[in-house]
């Protein structure tokens, strides 16, 4: 069986960190490619009074080698960023709602049923340059406002992108409270509404939790899954607390279940501590820390 992973390092990892150069962010990319990563989340075109981070996504895009085996995807809130994403001639682009109400209202300023409401033009737009639309879903195991999210919530959710045209939707456990249980209750509720071919998985590591709700969901024959390199980004809502799931140590683990990646874990590894050192940051994976260490 063969499990895609969805690298989120280059956009939902760095976006967090105070100074990155833009040379650091093409030299990531271009490196994740190098390892085999087929799908790579490399900008985010949102407004640059709210993430300054990404302000160079458009120079980004510009001055990475495109592979032509692997899909470059950009964050695109609104029609502003849409048109600025298909000027930097992305391969796709992703939108981004919620299961919680008071995470979207916290979030994007405005309620789950306004940000669907935005979403439509988006998809619209692009469904007009034949561009793919991935949709991300968050807090669907707990919200950090309030607390337990109702299943058929997330479900509702889900099910509102997909049949607005979103590809794929990935489910993604925000403050990363998630076990194995729920998860695996999660999802199995929500691919009774959208197939599970059409579902991705997006667990954070606060807890540490995260490899063992992939392998108890992998039983449903979900195939995607979003992970960033060497753990990048971190949780705002829990102090001192990992945020993203390693990517290394994701592919670690499916590489020992027998599961193909296509991803190089040496070269991944490499490309990872090398952002951490322009960081200033140590490594959040295990298994980078221990091949680098050999």
């Amino acid at each position: 069986m063969t499990v895609n992973i969805f690298e989120v390092g280059a956009r939902d990892g760095l976006q967090n960190e105070p100074h990155v150069s833009t040379q650091d962010k093409v030299t990531l990319i271009n490196e994740l490619a190098q390892a085999g990563v087929r799908r790579i989340e490399a900008a985010s075109f949102v407004s640059p009074k709210w993430v300054p981070q990404m302000a160079d996504s458009a120079t980004v895009m510009d001055q990475i080698e495109r592979n032509p085996s692997v899909q470059y995807s950009a964050l695109t809130p609104n029609l502003k960023g849409l048109e600025a994403a298909l000027a930097a001639d992305v391969d796709e682009i992703a939108i981004f709602g919620s299961a919680s109400e008071a995470f979207s209202q916290k979030n994007i300023n405005c309620s789950i049923e306004e940000s669907i409401a935005r979403f439509k033009p988006v998809i619209e737009l692009a469904k007009q340059h034949n561009l793919p639309v991935r949709g991300y879903v968050s807090c669907v195991l707990g919200c950090p406002y309030e607390g337990e999210i109702a299943v058929s919530e997330v479900v509702r959710v889900t099910e509102l992108l997909h049949t607005m045209g979103c590809y794929e939707v990935s489910l993604g456990d925000t403050i990363g409270v998630g076990t194995p249980k729920k998860a695996l209750q999660m999802l199995q509720a929500v691919s009774q509404s959208v197939s599970i071919d059409k579902l991705a998985l997006h667990f954070h590591d606060t807890y540490g939790q995260a490899l063992a709700n992939i392998q108890a969901c992998l039983e449903t024959g979900v195939s995607v899954f979003d992970s960033s390199v060497s753990g990048l980004g971190g949780c705002p809502y829990a102090k001192g607390a990992s945020g993203n799931l390693a990517t290394e140590d994701l592919v670690y683990m499916l590489h020992g279940m027998g599961l193909d990646t296509g991803i190089n874990i040496e070269k991944l590894s490499q490309a990872g501590n090398k952002i951490c050192k322009a960081l200033g940051k140590s490594n959040a994976s295990k298994v980078a820390q221990a091949i680098l260490t050999h």
